[in-house]
C-alpha cells in the first residue's frame, strides 16, 4: 500500500507521541507498505520551528535521518502536483495540506491524517 503521511502524523511518529493511533503506527511500521513524506511537510516543520510554533525532541537533521532510516520516500513537489493543486476546491485553506492532497491525488496514495477535511477531496484518508 502506498501511504502519504500528513505533517502531524510524521511528527507524532518520529516523536513517539501517543496521539498517533495504534492503527496508523502499525501501517507506518509495516514493511510491506511504501511510506511517503512530502517535501512540503519538511518545509512546514522548518517554518513552524523558526516561528516557535513547534518543538521537537531532536534537531530537524535527526528527524530527516529518522525518516530515511525507516525507509520513507521523500516526495518532491512536481509540476503535475502544482497543476492538480490549482484545480482543488477551497474546502481546506492550509497551503501545506492542499499540496499534500494534490500529491495524494496524482500519486494515488492514501493519506494518514487526523484531518477529516481531506475526505472532501475524494482522497483515501486513514486514521483510526
Amino acid at each position: 500500500m502506498k501511504l502519504l503521511l500528513d505533517t502531524h502524523t510524521f511528527i507524532w511518529f518520529v516523536e513517539d507521541d501517543k496521539q498517533l493511533p495504534v492503527k496508523a503506527k502499525r501501517l507506518i511500521e509495516n514493511s510491506e507498505n511504501e511510506i511517503f513524506l512530502s517535501i512540503a511537510s519538511l518545509w512546514e516543520i522548518a517554518i513552524k520551528l523558526q516561528l516557535k510554533k513547534l518543538e521537537l525532541s531532536q534537531p530537524i537533521e535527526k528527524v530527516m535521518e529518522h525518516a530515511a532510516f525507516n525507509g520513507f520516500v521523500f516526495l518532491p513537489i512536481l509540476p503535475e502536483h502544482i497543476i492538480a493543486l490549482t484545480k482543488l476546491e477551497f474546502f481546506h485553506r492550509d497551503p501545506f495540506d492542499r499540496i499534500i492532497i494534490a500529491q495524494s491525488i496524482i500519486e494515488e496514495q492514501a493519506i494518514i491524517t487526523k484531518d477529516k477535511v481531506f475526505k472532501d477531496y475524494g482522497v483515501e484518508r486513514i486514521w483510526k
